[in-house]
């Protein structure tokens, strides 16, 4: 009985961790169909497809994206991104774009899982965070290039306006107001993203006993009443 309850205990403490680690990670399956530039340790061009995003599990860095093939065998590209915040989380996936020079592919801006008030903001090179900025009007994040994890954990962040002026990036409030407040009124829609799986509750719960179970019980109470009231009650002589 011993050994059962343990393994009992072992499962749900296995399940427990297991449905953490899915939060802990933020891993959202996105289906594109619209090719997306992404930029890390190297700028890829995401093509139209289903991939998997997910933080880096890092003691260092919290704010490291990981962007996998839709069996999560293949490492696409690794992000570095800041925290940014939105006054009003949504239910769903949130994702924003910067619209780059006329025949490229728009750029992700940052990425909110569903009901978060923290999201992403990902950071770009220099040379393509200054394109984006001339053709948008905005200030984008940016950071010199890199070739290594390593690296890119400890870059520097800083931002370029879209006059093509470097200036620093310090990450207070007021800061990620103004970065929040730059965002179009909607989204472009290149991108659809899986809700979290929650298991729906039946609308009538099943049937935990049967009804014979009942009627045993009440004849057993029924046979010992009746024996009680045989030995309890006097004998005439």
């Amino acid at each position: 009985m011993t050994k059962r309850l343990m393994a009992m205990c072992g499962s749900f403490l296995l399940f427990g961790l297991v449905a953490l680690a899915s939060d802990y990670d933020k891993r959202t399956v996105l289906t594109l169909n619209e090719p997306v530039i992404v930029a890390g340790v190297k700028t890829v061009t995401l093509e139209p497809g289903t991939y998997v995003m997910r933080l880096m599990n890092s003691q260092s860095n919290r704010n490291i994206v990981e962007i996998f093939n839709q069996r999560e065998d293949h490492l696409l590209a690794l992000v570095l991104a800041i925290p940014n915040y939105r006054l009003e989380p949504k239910d769903k996936t949130n994702l924003r774009f910067w619209e780059t020079p006329e025949g490229n592919p728009v750029a992700l801006r940052a990425w909110f899982y569903p009901g978060d008030n923290w999201g992403q903001e990902f950071v770009y090179p220099k040379g393509l965070a200054a394109k984006i900025a001339r053709q948008t009007g905005g200030t984008v994040l940016a950071a010199p290039p890199v070739d290594t994890e390593a690296e890119l954990a400890a870059a520097p962040v800083t931002q370029i306006t879209k006059e093509g002026e470097e200036q620093a990036f310090v990450p207070d409030a007021s800061t990620l107001e103004e970065i929040a407040g730059a965002y179009p009124a909607e989204p472009l829609v290149v991108a659809q993203a899986a809700a979290p799986e929650v298991p729906e509750t039946p609308a009538t719960l099943p049937a935990t006993g049967s009804p014979y179970t009942l009627m045993v019980a009440v004849g057993i109470l029924l046979t010992i009443a009746g024996i009680g009231l045989k030995w309890g009650t006097p004998r005439l002589r």
